[in-house]
């Protein structure tokens, strides 16, 4: 363990002296078939300890010919370059666009030396620069190879999720180190299947002669043979295996969860299909071992079935998942206190006794910035049919409000520039979500319940708007009122983002109040608190609820001779 944990850190910081901050994000990809409403869905986790959570607008604009944009880092904010602009830019919201194609991503580092120093487009001015060109999926891919190529790309190695009302597809880069432009290659979720990655390049060996579901670079093989990285057959060429070389941590850290959204996706039965086109179905469990990096070669396929049509809650659940139930799980050794907390704070790793030894890192982690769900429909026009459903900091004690892609303004709780991670804001709602999720990491088994009920409750309202308001907005479409159509979903977005806020803002207050001191107020069915017989202002005596015993004798093993009772 040691060694192979090692020599992933090492790697690290080799890679940290080119990018001094790389996101940890999760994606989850569901193809049109494997979805519940025939929609494509994307979800995507911008974890950082640095990103402040807001959502991005950017409205549609007309250049004068001749016009260059300015391109600064996403990460850093510095200024890195000039790149031609076009005549007409496409709105964007968040990670999406008026034509309802999502590009999202995870950053897997890959080889250090492949890093272009002097590119241009970095990876997330890559992303919403593209944005505001594409129209489909395939055409974020085309333009995403002619702006690396044309301008160079200063990034690590990264992979995409890019999808519009009818494709998905998983896209994995990388740069060419000194010579300009990158590598990649591009594969399409099968319909009915979904895919994920989590920081770890996922694409293997893949399909030279079939455009319709698979896209390469014209050089990803003969690159990797001049750098001395590949000599096999091109059949035999994986693109994770040369560009990004799988070890311990790249496992544990990151297929991991990928291993996770599978296991609940395909309720712990993976059906799969090789390159030959023979279908397979393998146990979760069988790739358990993998998962947790012991077993290198018992590779995860790409692409998996679940067990039954994805719906938007069942997606956005995963995205709260903390290896609940798996050997991974982290309520169930001391580290998690005596109230269940299954989160550690890092370091990811600690030493003992010369032994190297790891925290989980799970799909829902305390240093979310943002969070999406990014769901298109090929049923309705453009004009209403993206739909971003957007939340901030921890997923797991984070609500997703639905944000129509063609809004005219953003709502406030959610809007670019109020507040910061230096600045608080009391009408930002990261800093509301925070406060409440802060509470429930002091009583988490106590308090993650409670939050957990209204994020069930705000999602379901919100599925019925949505529903409501798709009907009323088309009808304005087909009825050739497109002001009002669009004005519609803006007050419909900003008001179910205004009435989550309101809601944790009132959380955060029950919260106190419940479970102040580590005490339990005792209620009543109606959710009144109990009170005593002589004042209405004074409680019955609260609930002192049992320490798990396991946690109590760490207790006693660690100091017992000075706490025990004297007889």
């Amino acid at each position: 363990m040691r060694k192979y944990f090692s020599i992933r850190l090492l790697f690290s910081l080799a890679v940290l002296a080119v990018s001094a901050k790389s996101f940890a994000c999760t994606n989850i990809l569901i193809s049109r078939g494997a979805s519940a409403d025939g929609s494509t869905m994307v979800t995507y986790a911008a974890d950082s300890h640095q990103l402040f959570g807001e959502l991005y607008l950017k409205k549609a604009a007309d250049w004068p010919q001749g016009s260059m944009l300015d391109v600064y880092s996403w990460d850093e904010g510095n200024y890195i370059g000039k790149i031609q602009q076009i005549d007409h830019s496409f709105q964007t919201v968040g990670n999406m666009n008026q034509y309802q194609v999502t590009i999202t991503e995870t950053t897997f580092g890959g080889r250090a030396d492949l890093v272009n120093k002097d590119g241009i487009v970095d990876y997330g001015s890559l992303i919403y620069i593209t944005l505001q060109r594409a129209r489909t999926a395939r055409e974020a891919i085309a333009i995403m190879n002619e702006l690396t190529q044309q301008y160079g790309y200063p990034s690590e190695g990264e992979s995409f999720s890019i999808a519009d009302p009818n494709e998905v597809w998983i896209m994995e880069m990388v740069g060419k180190g000194e010579e300009k432009g990158t590598v990649w290659v591009a594969r399409r979720v099968p319909e009915g299947y979904i895919c994920a990655h989590a920081n770890q390049a996922r694409i293997h060996t893949f399909p030279l002669n079939d455009s319709e579901n698979c896209l390469y670079s014209k050089d990803v093989i003969s690159f990797a043979r001049s750098k001395g990285f590949f000599s096999g057959k091109d059949t035999d060429f994986s693109f994770c295996e040369t560009y990004c070389p799988l070890d311990f941590s790249g496992a544990r850290a990151c297929e991991a969860r990928v291993w996770a959204a599978f296991n609940i996706l395909c309720d712990g039965s993976f059906t799969w299909v090789d390159e030959k086109g023979n279908e397979h179905i393998n146990l979760a469990s069988d790739y358990l071992d993998f998962a947790m990096g012991y077993n290198l070669s018992n590779k995860m396929p790409l692409f998996v079935k679940p067990a039954q049509k994805v719906s938007m809650r069942a997606l956005s659940d995963v995205m709260r998942d903390h290896f609940e139930g798996t050997p991974m799980d982290m309520t169930q050794d001391v580290g998690a206190g005596p109230n269940h907390l299954p989160y550690r704070w890092r370091p990811m790793s600690f030493d003992v006794d010369g032994d190297t030894y790891v925290h989980e890192r799970a799909i829902a982690t305390q240093q979310t910035g943002f969070w999406i769900l990014c769901q298109a429909r090929n049923w309705l026009p453009n004009e209403i049919g993206g739909i971003l459903w957007f939340g901030v900091d921890d997923a797991a004690t984070s609500a997703l409000t639905p944000i129509y892609t063609n809004i005219t303004a953003s709502p406030e709780c959610f809007r670019e520039g109020n507040g910061s991670m230096l600045e608080y804001s009391p009408t930002s709602a990261f800093w509301q979500v925070n406060k409440v999720a802060h509470f429930a990491y002091l009583l988490y088994d106590r308090v993650a319940p409670v939050v957990r009920k209204e994020i069930e409750k705000h999602e379901n309202n919100c599925l019925e708007s949505v529903a409501v308001t798709d009907q009323i907005a088309l009808k304005l479409l087909q009825d050739g009122k497109k002001d009002e159509a669009l004005s519609l979903i803006t007050e419909v977005s900003t008001s179910l983002s205004e009435r989550m806020m309101s809601k944790w803002q009132q959380l955060e207050s029950d919260l106190l109040v419940k479970f102040m001191d580590g005490n339990v107020k005792v209620q009543n069915e109606d959710g009144s608190y109990q009170k005593n017989v002589e004042s209405s202002r004074i409680p019955v005596s609260p609930e002192h609820p049992d320490f798990p015993e396991r946690w109590l004798r760490g207790i006693v093993q660690d100091n017992g001779e000075v706490l025990k009772e004297k007889q």
